[in-house]
Formats: structure tokens, sequence, C-alpha cells
């Protein structure tokens, strides 16, 4: 029974923390929102720069591009991680199944990568 709970424990906090952050962040959205809906009740104009200071975020260029290079890069640590087991132990096992693992984080990489490269594209034309 022990033996269970340490790994269910680690990936219980880290549900708990991107639950958290997922909560906190829509309430500050909601928070926001009907700060802005109050205004434009009351017959207020908002300028960009009111918008800003409430606390509304514009998502940052290259977003995609900086989480699919760390993605991939994960990816690539954990093909190393893989065959340095794999060259320091007697089971041949370790690295297909790293390598296995590895192909999520850096599909997902690849993909946000490429959506960087054509949110770059199309603000270009």
């Amino acid at each position: 029974m022990e033996d269970i709970l340490v790994p269910l424990g680690l990936f219980a906090m880290v549900v708990a923390i991107v639950a958290l952050n997922v909560i906190g962040s829509a309430s500050r959205r909601k928070a926001v929102l009907e700060t802005v809906r109050e205004a434009v009740r009351s017959g207020q104009q908002l300028s960009p720069e009111t918008i800003k200071a409430l606390g509304v975020q514009e998502k940052p260029k290259g977003g995609d591009l900086k989480a699919g290079a760390i993605l991939i890069a994960i990816a690539a640590a954990l093909v190393v991680m893989g065959w340095t087991i794999q060259m320091t132990s007697a089971d041949d096992e370790v690295f297909p199944i790293m390598l296995a693992v590895s192909a999520f984080p850096g599909f997902i990489g690849v993909v946000l990568m490429l959506f960087g490269l054509f949110a770059r594209k199309k603000d270009q034309d």
C-alpha cells in the first residue's frame, strides 16, 4: 500500500497545482470582465490603456515557439536519459520505452512550433 501512495501523491500534487492555477486565473478573468461590464453599463468609455491597466494581457508573440522548443528539449532529454540508463544497466528495454515516452512531448512540441511559425507568417502578411 505504501508503494503506491508516494507516486500517487506526486501526481496528485501536480494535478492540484494545475487546478489551483486554472481556478485562480479564471476567477481573475471573471473579476476583470465584471468590472468592464459595470463600466459599460454606466456609460464610460474604455480605452485600450484602461483595459491594459485592468490586467487584461495580450498573448505574447512567439509563445507557441517557446513552448514548442521547451517540449522538444524535454523530449530530447528523455531520449538521452533512456540511452544513458540502457548503457549503464543490463536492461535492453529501457531505451525503447523512454523513446516512446519522449514522443508525447516531442510531437506536441513540433505542433506548437508549427503553430508559432504559421502565426508568424500570418503576421508578416
